[in-house]
């Protein structure tokens, strides 16, 4: 018989490397397997009917994805952790378990725009009632807060444009009212912001982001305090919203990298944020570790570290037509640096964002803004590349 281990008192990269599953389950090896299922046998009819054994379906769980749902409790702190296929999923699947028809969601402005858009079209056509908050409101939302206010939706920072928004705050407000508070925690992960530690009911996760880690995987990951596990879980099985044991199987083994991945991603982002202060052509540097960055104060309170996500003010000169050829000439100049979406693997990228789906928190008007995903290539490499964009920029004439 195995000795069990109480991993209780680990460091995070101990939690990291051994957490989920137990070798000595699977005949001593590293890894779990990778179990592909949709029927599951019972051995009599009436197991079968009670339902009284671990696993009755696939979409019900396999011994690949509560492995990494365990290690993503272990993270978390969390009562129960769903795995869904991606993390746009893991934002709408939980607005969906607590949000009906004549509920009011409080939606944070500078949220990330699929989410405002589910929002928009599907919410709304749901007959759910959504109002957005500026980012920087703190315990001035409970202002906002209405009788039939059910979720309170933060992200932190704020897509693109960097807001650190007080959290602790907003759920001590939202929590006098009974209202449920989510949060998008993709930028940090539970090793730099805990955020069920500071109130937060439901924190959610891009898997296909640091988690993953390598840009070729898809998933969402959503954790829940004891109080509204039962419900959100109960609102996968309803959805039929699971996850793949394949990619399942790859996060966890992301995870088990994921401090020493962070930690560089970490190390690099600021060196190229700090040194990007002073280039020719930056106008400013939306960075929460940088000292002069509006939300710092917040971030050194709450945030253990900074992941390698952060955009950079470009400055487009005086009309809304060099801007967009200045920001074209560097995105093209770049020769490290990929054109993409997405963030958090090994490889860096680069992309102009829009805000023209902001109500209240505008963002800069400066200039435009350029996001940058600081991969695991050297430091020097990339501020090269990052100034051939610039010179590419400064070139553009605004005649």
């Amino acid at each position: 018989m195995t000795k069990a281990k109480d991993g209780s008192n680990w460091g995070v990269n101990t939690k990291l490397a051994h957490s989920g599953n137990d070798p000595h389950d699977f005949f001593g090896f590293v890894n779990p397997p990778v179990v592909h299922a949709s029927t599951v046998l019972f051995p009599d009819c009436a197991t079968m009917e009670s339902g009284d054994q671990k696993y009755t379906y696939g979409t019900h769980g396999t011994p690949t994805t509560d492995a990494l749902a365990g290690a993503v409790d272990g993270l978390e702190g969390s009562a129960g952790t769903i795995i869904v296929p991606s993390g746009l999923a893991a934002v709408t699947v939980p607005l969906l378990a607590f949000l009906k028809s004549g509920d009011h969601l409080l939606m944070v402005d500078s949220v990330y725009f699929p989410t405002r858009r589910f929002c928009d079209t599907m919410l709304l056509n749901l007959g759910v009632e959504i109002s957005y908050y500026d980012p920087l409101i703190g315990a001035g939302i409970e202002a906002l807060i209405k009788p039939n206010t059910k979720v309170v939706f933060t992200e932190s920072p704020g897509s693109n444009t960097m807001e650190i928004q007080d959290i602790p705050a907003i759920a001590a407000a939202a929590h006098k009212h009974d209202a449920v508070v989510m949060m998008d925690n993709t930028w940090a992960t539970p090793i730099y912001f805990k955020a069920l530690d500071f109130g937060v009911d439901i924190s959610i996760h891009a898997a296909t982001k640091y988690p993953g880690g390598h840009a070729d995987v898809l998933l969402g990951l959503v954790s829940a305090n004891e109080k509204h596990w039962q419900q959100l879980e109960d609102a996968q099985t309803n959805l039929g919203v699971c996850g793949n044991p394949n990619e399942s199987y790859q996060v966890l083994r992301g995870l088990r990298t994921m401090g020493v991945r962070l930690a560089h991603h970490q190390k690099s982002a600021l060196e190229i944020a700090q040194k990007m202060k002073g280039m020719a052509g930056v106008i400013d540097v939306l960075h929460p570790a940088l000292s002069d960055f509006p939300g710092h104060d917040l971030w050194k309170r709450d945030f253990k570290g900074s992941s390698g996500l952060f955009s950079f003010v470009l400055d487009g000169g005086p009309s809304r037509d060099l801007w967009r050829r200045k920001s074209h000439a560097f995105l093209d100049a770049l020769q490290i640096f990929g054109l993409g979406y997405s963030w958090g693997g090994y490889e860096s990228l680069a992309v102009r964002v829009s805000l023209k789906d902001r109500t209240i928190a505008t963002g800069p008007q400066e200039g435009p803004v350029i996001r940058l995903q600081i991969g695991l290539e050297d430091t020097a490499d990339l501020l090269a590349d990052i100034e051939r964009g610039l010179s590419a920029a400064n070139d553009i004439a605004s005649a």
